[in-house]
Parts: C-alpha cells; structure tokens; sequence
C-alpha cells in the first residue's frame, strides 16, 4: 500500500520553509531504547521530551518530518477538543479525564514554551483563539464553554457581538469565546525546528523509510521496514490519521477506528496594509461554529489562511476558491478582490465522538489517534505525556485516559462515505438552535 501522494503538497508552507536537516533511511539493523513510529509533532515531541530526561530514543518516518497532517493544517494552536469540553471528558474517563483535560487547558502554552525554550523559528504568534458564534442560539455553545474551561482555570472570556465585531472586523456573527493562551504558527516549520532540535539533542530521526510491521522478539520490540530493521525496549505509535496510509498492516485496528478526512488549506496573496488593519487586526486564530467551519488567521507575511470543503467531481482547488473567495467577501466586504496563491490538503483523523484514542499496545508500548483537528497544541504535551509513559511513570499520573481500540464496522465504506457529512453540516448549520 502506497500513500495517495507521495510529494509534498503544493502548500504556503512547503514554498516558504527553509528545508529541514538532512536525514538517513533506516537500512541495516540498529538498536534504540525507544522507538517513535512517526515524525509528525507527536513523534518528534516525544522524541524531544526522551532526550531530554536522557533516554536513547530513534524515529522512523515514512517520509519526512512533518510530511502528514503536522506539515499540511491551518497551523493555528487551538487549546481545546473540537466539540468536548471538560465535564463530558472527565465523565467519560474520570480521574485520567481530569489530568487529560488540564494538559489541553495548558497546552497552547506547552507550545509556545517549546518554541521559546529552544529558539525555533517558526513564526509563532500567541495572539489568542477565537471561536464566533454564526447564530445567535449558538451563543450557548461559548458560555458553555466559558463556564466549563474557565471553572479550570484557562485564560477564557465570553465575547458580546460588539466585541466580537471589533475583534474580527465583521459583521458576520453573534459573539464569541475567546481563549488568550492560543494563537498561530507555521506548521512545517514547526516539525522542521523540532526535526533539528531532536538530532542537536543526540536523537535519531530516520526518514523515507515507510514501516510495514512491527513485533515483539522476546522482551524488545522489533521495527520493520523495506530495507533495515531496528529494535527496542519501548514503542510509541504516532502515525496518527496516515496509520493505515503505507502499511495495511501496520496498527489496523488503530487505522480503523479513525477515519482520515482531506482537509483543504488555502492561501490568499498578502492583503494590504490597510485592508490587513480592519480583518482581524490584533491576529488572532478564528474558526467558528460551522460544521462547515469557517475559519482564517494571518501568516508572517499578512497572507490570510483560511479553507474549505469541497465534494464531488471536477477541479476542486478552482472550485474552493470560487467558494471561499465569496465567503471571504461576505464575511468581510472590505477584502475586495480574493486571489489565492496556494491551494493544499491533508488529512484529518476524525473520530465518531470527537474525543482522541490514546492506547496501550503492549508492554512498554502506546500508540493513539483521532485529532479531530486539534492536533497542532494537543500533540506537544501529549508527546511529554508519552515520552512519560515509556520512561515508567505510572499511569495514575500520566494525561492518558487510555482505552482499548475499537474499529469502526464497514471502516471502508465509512471513509468513502464521510465527504457525504458535508451536506448534513450545511443543513444543521442553516438551522438555530431550538
């Protein structure tokens, strides 16, 4: 089984990130104390988090760093799930769901701390995350989530339409939840920074070497690709939404209980000044409450990323930049004219309940999956967590509520299906809630 593209995306990211370090295949046989499968932010934080605390830690990527989903989203660093938040975490998962749920409260900051601690330069902005109500009855979606993330303790603020207006520049929606500790970040080069300061740090990252199986021998467990192999104490799965993209056989019941789902990016060219100081102009990340999300954010070159879904036949990117281009002039007139200079997708690993999957494999091994598109804050605590739980800390003080995988029934069909659920969102998106 081969990826469906096996280049990099014709993405913002890829044209303006000064290429990563350079890196080996696996070929031959090598030893390590803890294995990474996977290079994306997961991998290379657990990876990072290893070396410092000492540990001799290798990572096999399929590609390179951050050629999956860490190096092809939105890039903005978003401190919550998707549509959980804290109460129905800890009644589904308890005492871990109260551990899980302050690591996301703090994790933009765990980010951010990252990027501060060791210098990288990836054009990080902690300008704060807001999330627009597009009804007036979804209003009750941010108090709810005011109530609930700020009982925790997270920098959060329920924002009024006028807020909400001189916040966005737009008329467009009905106020807001705001959380001050996100914000935004160029995600190649994210993957790309830690990518060196893993191999500065005495860790082994090799690339273009697309695992197909891994075993236990004894008490090690064996990795194997097509060309070498290499073994180790501890073994962490960090493939995420591309688990089942190489290597059917690879971790199936992970792969299957997720299903990958393209999201497209998008750039414009970079907006005036003038135009840039009435769209968002303190730069926050904005995505709303559309199912069929609408969301933007700035990159360091006053181009506004932003994107869309698209189903059915015929040239998607041309047909996403007549849709996104007519939301953009809805939501803010000001924009005039809207070119795109970059069109690219990726996968997002959703999950029926919107909640990740975080696993123990075996002795000494964990793996999860199931973003559900918050992948960019979440996965830099969660690869210390990770990094935690292989050194043997144990499990009454790790943030993992761990459960055993369950593959979705007809996964096939299910995936094929998925695109599909673009039609019910923009139903229910027309709709206010009763």
């Amino acid at each position: 089984m081969t990826a469906p593209e096996v280049r990099w995306p014709d993405s913002l990211w890829a044209a303006v990130t000064p290429p990563g370090p350079e890196l080996p295949e696996l070929a031959g046989a090598d030893t390590a104390d803890v294995i990474v499968i996977g290079g994306g932010f997961t991998g290379l934080s657990t990876a990072l988090h290893l070396r410092e605390a000492g540990v001799d830690v290798a990572v096999v990527e399929a590609m390179e760093p951050g050629w999956g989903a860490s190096g092809r989203n939105n890039g903005q660093v978003i401190p919550t799930l998707s549509r959980v938040d804290p109460e129905e975490i800890v009644a589904r998962h308890g005492a871990s769901g109260e551990r899980f749920a302050a690591m996301l409260r703090d994790s933009a900051s765990a980010l951010f701390d990252v990027v501060k601690r060791y210098q990288l330069n990836a054009e990080q902005e902690q300008a704060g995350w807001v999330q627009p109500v597009h009804s007036p009855g979804r209003i009750r979606i941010a108090e709810r989530r005011v109530r609930q993330w700020g009982k925790l303790g997270a920098p959060v603020e329920l924002l009024s339409r006028e807020q909400a207006r001189d916040m966005l520049g737009s008329e467009a929606w009905y106020g807001g939840f705001w959380n001050r500790s996100g914000g935004h970040i160029n995600p190649l080069a994210l993957a790309r920074e830690l990518t060196r300061v893993v191999v500065a740090q005495g860790g082994r990252i090799y690339a273009r070497s697309p695992v197909q199986r891994f075993e236990r021998r004894g008490d090690r467990w064996v990795v194997k690709t097509v060309r070498g192999e290499i073994s180790g104490r501890a073994l962490v799965v960090a493939s995420n939404a591309y688990s089942g993209e190489f290597s059917a056989s690879l971790v199936p019941d992970i792969a299957r209980e997720v299903v990958p789902i393209l999201s497209w990016q998008m750039s414009t060219q970079p907006l005036s000044d003038n135009v840039r100081k009435t769209i968002i102009p303190a730069r926050q990340a904005m995505s709303d409450t559309h199912g069929e999300l609408y969301f933007a954010r700035y990159d360091a070159r006053d181009r506004l990323i932003t994107g869309g879904a698209v189903i059915g036949p015929g040239d998607k990117p041309a047909r996403l930049k007549a849709r996104v281009s007519e939301r953009l002039q809805r939501l803010w007139p000001q924009i005039g004219e809207v070119k795109f200079d970059h069109v690219w997708n990726g996968y997002v690993g959703m999950t029926t309940d919107f909640l990740p999957r975080i696993h123990r494999l075996g002795p000494d091994a964990y793996g999860w999956t199931g973003c559900n598109g918050r992948a960019v804050a979440l996965t830099i605590p969660l690869g210390n967590e990770l990094a935690k739980a292989v050194r043997g800390i144990p499990a009454s003080e790790l943030a993992l509520p761990f459960t055993a995988p369950t593959p979705l029934p007809l996964h096939g069909i299910l995936r094929k299906l998925a695109p599909l659920m673009l039609l019910v969102y923009r139903r229910r998106d027309a709709r206010e809630i009763a």
